[in-house]
């Protein structure tokens, strides 16, 4: 691109895709409100955010003090997954198909304290901060702006294998519903976006028998708007 462009060209062009992408973030903060959630984690640790609105300036802050300190578990989230879990918030927000960048971020000022379960500090451990905590934090904002309820919250990680097989996957739930609209039945929410294994694959490759994937319906609960419903997931083992 830069040999057939040049590299102001396109330099000038990574600006403009950034600025539409401010300018898009700007016109959805003129409408939001300030809100507030406090998220309890099952541990008990809590995420607390909360979300000011400068309707005027189309800017907004979002402060996350409050937040439980780091645990000694590893459900500790380094500040780059909770400014993902921003990022991403904030682009769902805009209808516009616009690519997702940095872009975005320029009209919000984000405040994470320092060794808080979203800032943590050397030598906390941070695996599950990534699949299961940014889960919470997408969860925590979306109820703050009052635009969508929660999902399930968590990535539902399943880990399976022995000495010669290894696999990994995330089972999909329910999306959580909003005013209007019902949530969707089984499929992956948030910061999980990812696909299962087709079965012909997942039983060709491994020494398993997938015998049941469906619709848990009504898990989705109640109401004039209700949850998406999640799924039951059945794998047999032809191994130890």
């Amino acid at each position: 691109m830069c040999e057939h462009f040049g590299l102001d060209v396109v330099t000038a062009y990574m600006g403009h895709v950034q600025d539409n992408a401010e300018q898009a973030v700007r016109g959805v903060l003129g409408a939001l409100r300030d809100g507030q959630c406090t998220y309890e984690l099952d541990s008990g640790a809590v995420i607390e955010v909360a979300v000011r609105v400068d309707r005027s300036a189309r800017t907004a802050e979002i402060d996350f003090t409050g937040t439980s300190p780091q645990v000694n578990g590893n459900f500790n989230a380094p500040s780059s997954v909770a400014m993902a879990a921003v990022l991403y918030v904030l682009r769902t927000l805009v209808a516009d198909e616009i690519p997702l960048n940095s872009g975005c971020l320029k009209p919000v000022r984000v405040i994470i304290p320092p060794g808080c379960l979203l800032a943590p500090e050397y030598p906390a451990a941070v695996a599950a901060g990534n699949v299961e905590t940014s889960q919470a934090i997408t969860g925590a904002l979306y109820k703050a702006l009052g635009v969508m309820a929660e999902g399930s919250g968590t990535m539902n990680n399943i880990t399976i294998g022995n000495a010669r097989h290894q696999y990994y996957e995330t089972v999909a739930s329910g999306s959580g519903a909003g005013d209007g609209f019902d949530g969707t039945d089984v499929v992956q929410t948030h910061m999980t976006n990812s696909r299962l294994t087709d079965p012909e694959v997942l039983e060709w490759r491994y020494p398993v028998r997938l015998e049941r994937h469906e619709i848990r319906h009504g898990s989705g609960g109640a109401g004039r708007w209700h949850g998406g419903s999640g799924g039951r997931r059945e794998i047999r083992f032809a191994e130890r």
